[in-house]
């Protein structure tokens, strides 16, 4: 969704800054400049970096929320029957941003969510100080990965609720666009 989104926001003009991990697809509009990364790590440490300059900011990707504590460099090789990996949660990219969000940007966020999914996302918009939030569900056939299709519910800071049907990414994409701009709007910015 985050290239789909990119594409929509550089065809209004838009000059978008946007922070990929390792994936196959290519970005062609001029207006989009890709800054790459592969660790959840640092992709914190450029959204920090670009955040203060940024009006509106999408938070698309799926970082992981979790990381091997300990990292090793090297192959490891059998012989040893039972291998614990210990986990520590990754920084919290919107939730770090949203500390620091001030009132000409709007912070958007995404949820994927298996249980009690709107309550959640929910939770998630008010927690992580987010004007809106795009709500994905594993549930639906043809949502979310690998697939050029989504469905979608949008809820913004002051929960109204839009629920929108199955249907191309890029159509997606300009829904998430508009509801943007008309918070966008509502908040003078």
């Amino acid at each position: 969704m985050g290239y789909a989104i990119a594409e929509a926001f550089a065809e209004q003009g838009a000059l978008v800054t946007l922070v990929s991990g390792p994936v196959s697809l290519k970005v062609i509009h001029p207006n989009i400049q890709v800054i790459s990364v592969t660790t959840a790590l640092e992709m914190y440490n450029v959204c920090q970096q670009y955040f203060p300059g940024t009006t509106i900011a999408i938070m698309a990707a799926a970082v992981a929320d979790f990381t091997p504590e300990k990292q090793i460099g090297t192959k490891v090789k059998r012989g040893k029957e039972d291998w614990i990996l210990s986990l520590k949660p990754t920084r919290d990219i919107a939730a770090s941003l949203g500390m620091i969000k001030s009132d000409k940007q709007v912070l958007v966020g995404f949820a994927l969510e298996t249980d009690n999914e709107l309550e959640n996302a929910i939770s998630k918009l008010k927690r992580k100080n987010l004007d809106l939030i795009v709500l994905n569900s594993l549930k639906d056939k043809g949502a979310g990965f690998q697939t050029d299709t989504n469905k979608v519910t949008l809820v913004d800071r002051n929960n109204n609720i839009d629920t929108f049907e199955l249907k191309s990414k890029a159509d997606v994409a300009q829904d998430i666009m508009q509801k943007i701009l008309e918070l966008k709007l509502q908040l003078k910015i």
